[in-house]
C-alpha cells in the first residue's frame, strides 16, 4: 500500500528529481543484474551515501528506496539460492519451492509497480511513503 502524505515542505524540482532517481536507480539496477539479487542493493547503498548530505526530502526517498531494496534482496537471495541448490542437489521442484518461487514473483511485480509509481510521484514533488517502510524510514532518516 502507498500512502500519500504532506512532507514539511514543498521539495524544489532538483530535490524532486533527485528523490525521483532513487527510485529509478533500483530499476536501472534490476534490469541489469537481474539474476544477482546482490546489484540492486548495491546500487541503492551507493545512491543513498552519495546523497547523504543531500536534503530531507532526497534523504527520505533515498533511504526508502534502500530499505525496500533490502527487502527484496533478502527474498529474491533465498529464491537465487534456493534455485542453486535445486539445481546442484539434482532435486526436484517440490510445492514448497514452487508456492515460494510464485510467491517472489508476485513480490518482484508489485514492488516494481509500486517503485515507478513512487519515482513518477515523486517526480512532481508529491511525497510517496510505502506502507511497511514509512515508520522504518522515519527512524533512520532524521530532518
Amino acid at each position: 500500500m502507498i500512502l500519500k502524505r504532506e512532507f514539511p515542505y514543498t521539495p524544489g524540482e532538483h530535490e524532486a528529481e533527485k528523490a525521483s532517481n532513487s527510485y529509478l536507480m533500483s530499476l536501472v539496477a534490476f534490469v541489469a543484474g537481474l539474476p544477482f539479487p546482490i546489484i540492486n542493493l548495491i546500487a541503492s547503498v551507493v545512491f543513498y551515501f552519495s546523497n547523504i548530505k543531500g536534503t530531507y526530502f532526497v534523504r527520505w526517498h533515498c533511504m526508502q528506496a534502500l530499505l525496500s531494496q533490502f527487502v527484496v534482496f533478502l527474498i529474491n537471495n533465498i529464491g537465487f539460492w534456493w534455485t542453486i541448490s535445486l539445481i546442484y542437489n539434482k532435486t526436484g521442484v517440490n510445492t514448497y519451492f514452487a508456492v515460494y518461487i510464485s510467491f517472489v514473483l508476485i513480490f518482484n511485480i508489485i514492488e516494481f509497480v509500486a517503485t515507478i509509481y513512487s519515482a513518477i510521484e515523486t517526480r512532481k514533488g508529491i511525497h510517496i511513503e510505502w506502507w511497511g517502510y514509512n515508520k522504518l524510514t522515519d527512524r533512520f532518516c532524521k530532518p
